[in-house]
């Protein structure tokens, strides 16, 4: 087939396996291309997008974030991943769901939302890739997941703790998500670790705490062994909130702290992280008002990829 009459608009009429050839300048946008569908039976992950942001505190716009992050994408799919070597579209089924169903006026009401829709889809047996939204979504999210696997290992990479007004749990702040997490028994603090802190919390919530500073002294190798000895081999979810990079590698998002990661070093971490029996993640606090260039959504989208491509890896084995 020519180059010219090669099929366009894999998000809406291409197969469900495979890299799709088209541009990425062009066509309808999805997560790296992938097929735009509910029906999810036998499929092994969903893509989907959580647009809320009424919860964070300083700067806003991560609910155009899932959109950013999509975009961002197109100009991974259609080639073998770096650094797996493999198309994980060959190995996996995964598809874009669109975006959770959130009515704005009722923002109390985003957190039991997320976690009934999420459910539903978890319910299939795929595994959920999300991409917000605030760090509070994570609430909802990890809701779901705990129905469903019981209380998880937590690995955080952020900036803050969230570990702000643990006992008001009338609250919805994306500050304060790790430690409702805690408090409701979501996440097992025994198993669970933050990366990247540099910020003061009131409290760890008995979490794992390696700050900025700590890891400039441990490096990627000790902070890869530190979390694979926290976690164990229980259930894992991977909560990435943008802010745990440096601004100069994430300028778009509502709270930046300088003195992160870099992107490769974080990308590098969770290339070592495969042997973590992961069940879900996401990938928050993208801001698309404050990004120059797609530098903070280019780099959301490789660390979204990069755990899928950890999946298929592990399918690949």
């Amino acid at each position: 087939m020519s180059p010219a009459r090669r099929p366009t608009d894999n998000a809406v009429f291409g197969p469900l396996t495979g890299g799709s050839p088209e541009p990425t300048y062009g066509g309808v946008l999805s997560f790296m291309r992938r097929r735009y569908s509910r029906q999810i039976q036998g499929v092994d992950v969903v893509v989907w997008g959580v647009p809320f942001d009424a919860a964070t505190s300083n700067r806003p716009g991560a609910r155009f974030g899932p959109q950013a992050i999509r975009r961002a994408s197109a100009i991974l799919d259609g080639d073998p991943q770096y650094p797996f070597g493999l198309d994980p579209f060959e190995r996996l089924t995964v598809v874009d769901w669109g975006d959770c169903a959130l009515d704005y006026g009722r923002p109390a009401s985003a957190t039991e939302e997320i976690a009934a829709q999420a459910g539903e889809i978890l319910a299939s047996g795929a595994q959920l890739v999300t991409l917000g939204g605030d760090h509070s979504i994570t609430l909802g999210l990890l809701r779901a997941h705990a129905t469903l696997y019981g209380p998880l290992a937590l690995v955080q990479f952020d900036a803050h703790q969230d570990t702000w007004h643990a006992k008001d749990a009338t609250r919805i702040d994306h500050g304060s998500v790790t430690a409702r997490a805690v408090a409701e028994g979501l996440v097992d603090p025994a198993r669970s670790i933050q990366i990247g802190v540099r910020t003061v919390a009131p409290a760890t919530c008995d979490l794992d705490v390696i700050d900025a500073y700590t890891f400039a002294d441990i490096g990627v190798k000790g902070t890869v062994e530190r979390i694979r000895q926290r976690v164990g081999s229980g259930a894992a979810y991977l909560s990435f909130d943008i802010d745990a990079l440096d601004p100069a590698f994430a300028p778009g998002t509502g709270t930046p702290v300088a003195g992160g990661l870099t992107s490769r070093e974080a990308l590098t971490i969770l290339r070592a992280l495969g042997p973590i029996d992961w069940r879900g993640m996401d990938v928050v606090e993208v801001s698309p008002p404050y990004d120059h260039a797609d530098i903070t959504a280019i780099a959301a989208s490789a660390i979204a990829m990069h755990y899928i491509g950890l999946l298929a890896e592990r399918r690949r084995a």
